[in-house]
C-alpha cells in the first residue's frame, strides 16, 4: 500500500556534494518520522539523520554539519543534503519512514526504500 522510491546516489570525488530524495506514495494518511541510514560494506545499518512531521531534526555525529536533512510534507518527500563528502562516508543509504495509512490510521508502519549507493572516491 505504501513504498519509498530514493534518488540521487552516485559517484562524486571527495569534497563534493549530492543531494538524495525519497518520496513516499500510496494510501498514506500520515507520515511521522523520516530519516536516512547507511550501510557500508561489512558495517551495520546506522542512522544518518531523521526528522520528525513538525521539523525537529537529528543527525550522527559522524555527519553534524556536513548533512543537512529536510522534508516537504506537501510532496511526501525527504531529502539530504550532503556537503564536504568523505570516502568514509560511501555505503548504500535507506530511506525509512513511519506511516499511517488510511486503512489504520491508529496504527503506524516502518516502511525501507530500496536504497540507493553513494560513492565517494577519487
Amino acid at each position: 500500500q505504501v513504498q519509498l522510491v530514493e534518488s540521487g546516489g552516485g559517484l562524486v570525488q571527495p569534497g563534493g556534494s549530492l543531494r538524495l530524495s525519497c518520496a513516499a506514495s500510496g494510501s498514506i494518511y500520515s507520515i511521522d518520522t523520516m530519516g536516512w541510514y547507511r550501510q557500508a560494506p561489512g558495517k551495520e545499518r546506522e542512522l544518518v539523520a531523521d526528522i520528525t512531521s513538525s521539523g525537529s531534526s537529528n543527525y550522527a555525529d559522524s555527519v553534524k554539519g556536513r548533512f543537512t536533512i529536510s522534508r516537504d510534507n506537501a510532496k511526501n518527500t525527504v531529502y539530504l543534503r550532503m556537503n564536504s563528502l568523505k570516502p568514509d562516508d560511501t555505503a548504500v543509504y535507506y530511506c525509512n519512514a513511519a506511516i499511517r495509512t488510511v486503512v489504520a490510521v491508529y496504527r503506524y508502519l516502518e516502511v525501507w526504500g530500496q536504497g540507493t549507493l553513494v560513492t565517494v572516491s577519487s
